[in-house]
């Protein structure tokens, strides 16, 4: 059975980029299905950081760039200012699920951001990332003049702060195993098969219908 992995994030964190290389490597060979999920750090109209300030300086020079040079991760603080809202990314990325290219956008955007320091909350740097992986650039730059995904994004965020209740991201949901943070390969490949064993336990075996009936 498929063990399902649902990932939150959202564009503007350096921790859910820093995820995807170990999420990668812990997945490979496995019948696993990912899904990343939409969640906004700071909606419209809170104000988003600017990379100038104390706090983000500080948090990247102590925890983001030594956890990536030890991960072999080229990023960097992006110099956008103050960092984009990621709203139309995200609708962006409604569009980009129906068109089955959800996994390579997602990876877009956080690369677009993290390593080339574009802004990811312009439409016409949108629209060439999209393009970029293969969409279609007319009908996806037309969707989110039009916001025509806005309602599925809203969805998405109600989702994830009241349903799932993410207060943090990166946050992992594996079958029944929800963890917040950035997690190593074992960790994850540790959950994972933990839960493809506990499926097979679950599974009925031996189950049938006889001549007297279900």
């Amino acid at each position: 059975m498929t063990v399902k992995i649902k990932v939150y994030s959202d564009y503007v964190c350096p921790f859910c980029f820093l995820a995807e290389k170990p999420l990668e490597e812990a997945i490979k060979g496995k019948d696993v299905e990912v899904e990343w999920m939409p969640y906004e750090l700071r909606p419209y109209p809170n104000e988003t950081l600017k990379p100038e300030g104390d706090y983000l300086q500080s948090t990247w020079r102590q925890s983001v760039y030594p956890m990536a040079a030890r991960m072999g991760i080229d990023i960097v603080l992006p110099r956008v200012s103050p960092q984009p809202y990621t709203h139309l990314a995200f609708e962006g990325y409604q569009y980009a699920k129906e068109k089955g290219k959800a996994n390579e956008y997602n990876d877009r955007m956080l690369r677009a951001f993290f390593q080339e320091e574009q802004d990811i909350g312009n439409i016409d740097v949108l629209t060439k990332l999209a393009g970029e992986i293969g969409l279609d650039e007319k009908e996806y730059r037309e969707a989110l003049e039009t916001r025509k995904y806005k309602e599925a994004h809203r969805r998405a965020l109600e989702h994830a702060y009241s349903e799932a209740d993410i207060t943090a991201v990166p946050t992992f949901v594996i079958g029944d195993t929800k963890i917040a943070g950035i997690r190593s390969k074992e960790t994850l490949e540790q959950i994972i098969n933990d839960e493809i064993s506990r499926q097979k336990m679950d599974f009925p075996e031996g189950m049938a219908c006889g001549v007297d009936g279900c």
